[in-house]
């Protein structure tokens, strides 16, 4: 065992004792940290407009600060981007996490010196949990890759701007710098199907023991490997056992990713986002995420059901429930106030406070009152394919309600690596799960609403020419698991 490996065993102790420490303590932790966040921020413009003076606990809090998602916040982002100071936080920030809006073009996410630690401690400590529950550490000494946007950054107004897992790239720890991959000149290139490339050119003889990223652009990586060096992953990388992955559910890649590698390997999952670092899976034992309550961030949830009517309740962390599907409203030390981040989120455990990603609050189907939601897709997808040799590249789901005869349905757009023997038996299989999933759903397929679901085969690499297509190939970008209209789905058919 290595010195190094050694350390990180002793420094992953440390760790842990000190996040039992707040995850011991849930409730006072996000009581502290909203009355810090109030009273650093009590002099802003927003503060002010806001009247933090007045703000003495949660109720008060959601009494003068509404629920917000980008678009509404604009106004306040626009004269921090002009330049303004003391606008949403303290002084300026350090950067500009520069993500794609929708209505309103680009989207400016602020990062400020307060709140830039929390997105490198929060991907650290995962590992550290790793480490301490596992005892592994050996791979410390081994390289590891981070799949991510270039760490080349623009300047506006006298802050520098780039995508956040590019802004991430610039605060690599010293002691990890001669183990990280790629080279920073191949971090740099924008064209991500150049950058696999020149990656799998400077990595295939390495030691790589870690490799992270979006699953989907992962696994472009891997197949590019594959097709390089005809043996799987596994074999060319014997030293690499541990994955690191956010943004996406895991489990629809999981099959193909075990062939493509060759074994099973442990993995992370994360729950990063230019907003703010929320989760990390802190055991290979317990399901969720642990959600990171002293980490400059209070929290608040609006049950899905109710997020749409007037003046839905927000809960604080003491009056959540487990299995509920939550909208998650974040106010951060980057100046996020009221923030609607859009994804969807539901509690597996309440010691410590343990989340999975549900979906996203815009992405879900409910052309006929069905809402069905990404959570749900995913584990229908899963339970159809066990016992079975099918393995999934990509998949998103839409409505067709006019088809050309016919009940509407449920129009499933799957690229298979390995298509179903009997697709028959196989759509079959993916409506039934879907109908244990939602009984929305099953009352309608039971009332002769709908037919059953409809797959539609997606040709070899058709995910990835669309997302070309839309300027969205590679970095954190992903695929929406559904939609409530036939935007993305008809792009795909284009194909």
């Amino acid at each position: 065992m290595s010195i190094k490996s050694i350390a990180a065993k002793i420094f992953a102790q440390k760790i842990y004792k000190k996040t039992q420490l707040w995850a011991n303590n849930p409730v006072e932790t996000q009581k502290k940290v909203l009355q810090k966040l109030i009273k650093d921020a009590k002099q802003t413009q927003f503060g002010i407009d806001h009247h933090f003076d007045q703000i003495k606990n949660e109720k008060d809090f959601a009494n003068q600060v509404p629920v917000r998602d980008y678009e509404a916040l604009k106004p306040y982002v626009d004269k921090v981007v002009k330049g303004e100071e003391n606008v949403l936080w303290k002084g300026k920030p350090l950067y500009f996490a520069k993500t794609s809006g929708t209505t309103s073009g680009a989207k400016y996410i602020p990062l400020t010196k307060e709140s830039m630690p929390y997105h490198i401690e929060a991907a650290r400590n995962a590992i550290l949990h790793y480490i301490h529950e596992t005892g592994k550490a050996d791979f410390v000494d081994g390289k590891m890759i981070f799949l991510q946007g270039s760490p080349l950054l623009e300047e506006k107004n006298g802050v520098k701007l780039g995508r956040l897992s590019g802004i991430v790239a610039n605060f690599v720890p010293k002691y990890l710098q001669k183990n990280r991959m790629p080279s920073w000149e191949t971090n740099c290139i924008e064209d991500w199907e150049t950058k696999v490339n020149a990656i799998v050119g400077e990595t295939f003889d390495k030691n790589m023991t870690v490799i992270s990223g979006i699953p989907s652009w992962v696994q472009m990586y891997f197949e590019k490997l594959h097709q390089k060096e005809g043996k799987p992953v596994g074999e060319i990388f014997k030293n690499f056992n541990l994955f690191i992955y956010g943004g996406v559910n895991y489990e629809p890649y999981r099959a193909k990713f075990e062939n493509l590698i060759g074994r099973k390997v442990d993995s992370i999952e994360l729950f990063p986002a230019s907003e703010g670092f929320f989760a990390y899976q802190d055991s290979q034992k317990e399901k969720g995420m642990l959600l990171l309550l002293n980490s400059g961030i209070f929290y608040e949830f609006i049950k899905n059901d109710e997020f749409y009517t007037d003046n839905p309740k927000r809960y604080t962390i003491g009056e959540v429930e487990l299995g509920v599907n939550y909208v998650l409203i974040i106010s951060t030390n980057a100046g996020l106030w009221g923030y609607n981040i859009g994804d969807t989120v539901q509690f597996t455990s309440f010691k410590p406070y343990r989340i999975i990603v549900s979906g996203r609050i815009k992405h879900y189907i409910s052309a006929f009152g069905e809402h069905v939601i990404g959570k749900e897709v995913e584990s229908a997808l899963q339970e159809a394919i066990i016992g079975t040799t099918i393995r999934i590249n990509e998949f998103t789901v839409a409505p067709q309600i006019n088809p050309a005869a016919g009940l509407p349905y449920h129009e499933w757009f799957i690229e298979f690596e390995n298509e179903p023997e009997d697709s028959v038996s196989f759509a079959e299989a993916l409506d039934n799960a879907m109908r244990k999933q939602n009984m929305y759903y099953d009352d309608l397929i039971v009332g002769k609403v709908l037919q059953k679901v409809v797959v539609t085969k997606v040709v070899k690499n058709g995910f990835q020419d669309y997302m070309k297509s839309i300027g969205k190939l590679g970095g954190q970008n992903k695929i929406p698991r559904l939609s409530n209209d036939r935007n993305i789905v008809d792009l795909l058919k284009s194909k």
